[in-house]
């Protein structure tokens, strides 16, 4: 019995969610997601909001069943709420800036590193060593937040580098004389 599938998705008020057979799309004030369902996971909108059931007792009908309702959750969190990860950069003379089409990141490189922003993703430097990355997509948003992180990942000695905001760095002893 999954413990996440079986609680239903509750659809607040501002979100509009269409069902048609496995096809599932969700409208909402931050944008619109769709996602077709697995075919072992049957879907169904309710009263309470949407809910999912396996079609078979199979073990992958199992496993579909509480990532599909999980799936739904994050759309529905998403085009209501929105998605913001925060990425911190540390190091002398490393720092961001942000305009509408691209992310510059000086990173102790001989360049500057220019990141492209996707439609749908919305980038902020809300100072020079903080980025905000929001979204109405969950897994584009913490892809765009690896992908910048893996620029310049933090490294354990002295702790320069990208890290996210809720990340801590194990620290290592350097060398002694």
């Amino acid at each position: 019995m999954s413990r996440i599938g079986k609680h239903p998705v509750p659809i607040p008020s501002g979100v509009t969610v269409d069902l048609q057979g496995q096809a599932l799309k969700v409208k909402g004030k931050r944008g619109e997601l769709s996602l077709v369902v697995h075919d072992d996971v049957e879907v169904a909108k309710t009263s309470e909001g949407l809910t999912f059931k396996p079609r078979s007792d199979s073990r992958r009908a199992r496993m579909q069943w509480g990532t599909a309702r999980n799936l739904a959750s994050n759309m529905v969190r998403g085009v209501s709420d929105g998605f913001t990860i925060n990425l911190e950069i540390n190091g002398v003379g490393y720092r961001a800036q942000a305009d509408a089409k691209n992310l510059k990141l000086q990173l102790g490189f001989s360049h500057d590193v220019e990141v492209p922003i996707p439609p749908g993703i919305q980038i902020k430097a809300v100072k020079p060593t903080e980025i905000e990355i929001s979204g109405a997509d969950r897994q584009r948003v913490g892809q765009i937040a690896s992908e910048i992180r893996s620029l310049r990942p933090p490294e354990p000695y002295k702790g320069k580098g990208i890290k996210y905001s809720t990340e801590t760095i194990r620290r290592k002893e350097g060398k002694k004389k």
